[in-house]
């Protein structure tokens, strides 16, 4: 308990998380600080681009194996299933609709990739080594969690058909498209390609990831406001609750699959973790008569800032336990 204790305390006076409470509190105290659309959607592709060719390079120097495909298949998995848990305990917990249920569910079976990103860079600040694909597991855990959310409203509407558009915009999301594309690069060139543009990818990284989430804390801070007169007091329960159950099932499908003590850590915080960008694009399309303040306040405004804060270090002192690592 102690170990944890010193895990979460050594995370919250770090950089990171430091930087997101600037911006939460900014917001909170209605300061007019911002950060242009522009540059945040800058910095967003800068981290999507260096995370994907880094864990490319991974996969080449490591090779493709039996442990890769079954990573993928339990990420593919474990997001087509955390929907239905999720949608189960909001169901009980809150008195939300079926169909503000639903799109919220969707949310928790994918993923944040911030979250992710986050957890790799504290994992790499403890030495901690973890498997380079997990990126592809991110990935991979992307989709499934909206057609389990899509399920759940058609088995309450008497069968709903899929808009037109949902297909485009779940495989061709911006992020998943910039996620897998970088990671072909990096997997193609490999060490060598790295090289080239170690200074670009390497060095800046965490400067860029602490401005990052200083906008997060931004966009947080104003849901928090805007979204706090639609949740009652069982929702916003569901937005710590849900983590955790996530990051178990998560612990197990690492364990069993015998990954490093870095990569049942990673898989934690993938299941743990709530989209706040992949999944609330597609529920525009899918399902636009839920509620946004609800699902956004959710995700972004409870669930992120308690990952990354509290979650990450608890799920990484799990995974040490777990693994004797």
């Amino acid at each position: 308990m102690e170990g944890i204790i010193a895990l979460a305390g050594a995370n919250l006076i770090s950089p990171i998380v430091l930087s997101f409470a600037l911006g939460l509190f900014a917001a909170l105290a209605r300061s007019d600080l911002s950060v242009p659309e522009a540059v945040a959607k800058g910095m967003s592709i800068y981290l999507l681009f260096a995370i994907g060719f880094k864990g490319g390079v991974a996969v080449a120097s490591h090779g493709i194996d039996v442990t890769l495909g079954l990573s993928l298949l339990a990420g593919v998995i474990l997001s087509a299933a955390l929907p239905l848990v999720a949608f189960a305990l909001l169901r009980a917990m809150s008195n939300l609709s079926r169909m503000d249920a639903a799109a919220v569910a969707a949310h928790y079976g994918s993923i944040s990739i911030v979250t992710f990103v986050a957890a790799s860079s504290v994992l790499e600040g403890r030495s901690i080594a973890y498997e380079g694909y997990m990126v592809a597991v991110a990935a991979a855990m992307e989709a499934p969690a909206i057609l389990s959310a899509l399920w759940l409203v058609a088995r309450g509407s008497g069968g709903r058909k899929m808009e037109a558009g949902l297909w485009h915009e779940i495989l061709l999301n911006g992020s998943i498209v910039l996620l897998i594309g970088s990671f072909v690069i990096g997997w193609v060139t490999g060490t060598d390609g790295l090289a080239q543009i170690d200074s670009f990818i390497v060095a800046p990284f965490k400067g860029v990831l602490c401005l990052f989430l200083l906008d997060m804390g931004l966009v947080a801070g104003r849901g928090l406001r805007g979204g706090r007169h639609v949740l009652g007091a069982g929702a916003l329960a569901f937005g710590v609750i849900m983590p955790l159950i996530g990051a178990g099932f998560g612990l197990m499908a690492g364990l069993l699959l015998g990954l490093s003590t870095g990569g049942v850590t990673l898989m934690a915080v993938l299941s743990a973790s709530a989209s706040y960008i992949a999944v609330p694009a597609a529920m525009r399309v899918a399902l636009p008569e839920a509620n946004p303040s609800i699902y956004l306040t959710l995700s972004l405004g409870v669930t992120f800032p308690f990952n990354l804060t509290l979650g990450i270090p608890l799920y990484m002192a799990a995974a040490v336990a777990l693994t004797g690592g």
